[in-house]
């Protein structure tokens, strides 16, 4: 970043907050990637869409890349700085602006978090159903840009089916509004849906239009233990295979199991191969039906015990325990690795056990956890990045577990993005076209790749 550009910066945005030094750079470094940092050469923190349009023509005539971030909870490195680059904080962009209620809407800028935007629709008596693990602190432009998924992407979808409309600041500065609160509308392409999963690479997401649902009339939450992964599996794909849809189904390995104890202390079986934590809502009736049934099923399939939560707060107990997984196993070794990879339910079975005899082979401990319902599998290697010898090991299980993924016809990530984490192995995933005429799109809207560049390719 040069003198010249900083001085521009300054005459031209007087008032907006901005970081220079290296001490004060060093949190804005990194995000929730392991092993990814990179000073940046200036952070600011712009507080609306006209002043970030500045921004961006500022940067696109002094060639100055410029990478986006909210709360850095992103697991691809899609936020991590570029060596010089400007990065746009959009954390002061924190307002909720709107909770319509008769068009079961929410707009709200980016950098509301997660949970704010939750907590609006709940004052309404209605539900945003996208839960990522970090929502308590992610922000809603991040969800948006990574597409992210959660406990409850199995009967709701992901952040996707929520959009209805977007503010974009386009490379050239100038301010595009896709979408709306049509229920319907297929007027031309649907830009909105370019920008979202787009990693910051094409526009920087000011603005946020939500649709919301009416909130469920009753919940019921279980535990089922099993003492072995593949029976629990099993179990998963016969509930989905019965037309059972549950709003949570979720898998801990045993190492995961263990590590939760150790930091939650919640109750659950150490000795348990496995446990899914199931959970219906709806109607009451349909929720009494639904939770009976899968109860039967996970027995039917090998399940030693069902417990079925007795209270709202043994419910929460219990979803604690998936909550509370990543932090349990972050705890254990120097260096945790959360990996992202996703198959069809029916090949669920196989790719729990390539994974356990992958960790074997490669001499590493690996412990599993995710969103069964949907396929979505989080391997989470316990490792020390300071042991080169053993990182070599884990880039290499992580490879085969990717490429065993992809020939089950499963995808390297199911919500966490490819960022720099990933990008090694989109080709193999995606195929030569799919990538060029990604490129291609990239190159329409961010001619001169200023936009979080040497992401995803």
């Amino acid at each position: 970043m040069t003198p010249d550009f900083l001085a521009s910066l300054a005459t031209q945005f007087p008032s907006l907050a901005c970081l220079r030094e290296p001490e004060d750079l060093i949190p804005y470094s990194f995000d929730g990637t392991a092993t990814l940092q990179q000073l940046p050469g200036a952070v600011v923190f712009p507080t609306a869409a006209a002043e970030i349009a500045g921004l961006l023509k500022l940067a696109g005539r002094s060639k100055i890349p410029v990478v986006t971030r909210g709360a850095g909870t992103g697991l691809s490195g899609g936020s991590v700085p570029l060596p010089g680059c400007l990065v746009l904080c959009l954390t002061k962009m924190n307002r909720i602006l709107e909770v319509d209620e008769r068009n079961l809407a929410l707009a709200a800028e980016s950098g509301a978090s997660t949970a704010d935007v939750a907590l609006a629709a709940e004052r309404a008596h209605l539900f945003y159903p996208p839960d990522p693990g970090s929502m308590k602190i992610s922000t809603i432009g991040g969800n948006v840009a990574e597409n992210s998924g959660g406990l409850r992407g199995l009967k709701y979808g992901v952040t996707r089916d929520y959009v209805m409309g977007l503010e974009v600041v386009l490379a050239s500065g100038e301010i595009l509004w896709t979408g709306g609160k049509c229920v319907k509308d297929v007027a031309g392409y649907s830009l909105r849906d370019l920008f979202i999963g787009s990693e910051g690479t094409l526009g920087i997401i000011t603005k946020v239009l939500l649709k919301l649902i009416p909130k469920p009339a009753a919940r019921r939450t279980l535990l089922a233990t099993f003492d072995r992964m593949e029976d629990a599996a099993e179990a998963v794909s016969a509930i989905i295979a019965a037309k059972i849809i549950p709003c949570t189904l979720e898998f801990l390995d045993n190492v995961t199991i263990h590590c939760v104890e150790d930091y939650a202390h919640v109750g659950l079986p150490r000795d348990a191969a496995a446990v899914l934590l199931m959970e219906t809502d709806g109607h009451p009736a349909a929720v009494a039906d639904e939770a009976a049934a899968m109860a039967d099923l996970a027995r039917h399939h090998g399940a030693r015990e069902v417990q079925t939560a007795a209270s709202d707060e043994d419910a929460a107990r219990l979803a604690s325990a998936r909550r509370t997984a990543f932090a349990a196993l972050a705890r254990v070794a120097p260096t945790t690795i959360l990996e992202d990879a996703t198959v069809p339910r029916s090949e669920l079975a196989k790719m729990i056990g390539f994974i356990q005899q992958t960790g074997a082979r490669h001499r590493l401990k690996i412990g599993t956890f995710g969103h069964m319902g949907d396929g979505n599998l989080h391997p989470t290697f316990l490792t020390n990045e300071r042991n080169h010898e053993e990182m070599h090991r884990v880039e290499t299980a992580m490879k085969e577990i990717f490429d065993f993924a992809v020939g089950l016809g499963g995808t390297i990530t199911g919500e966490h993005g490819v960022g720099l984490a990933k990008k090694d192995f989109l080709r193999a995933a995606l195929g030569e076209l799919n990538l060029g005429v990604m490129r291609q799109v990239k190159a329409a809207f961010d001619p001169g790749n200023v936009l979080n560049p040497g992401k995803i390719f």
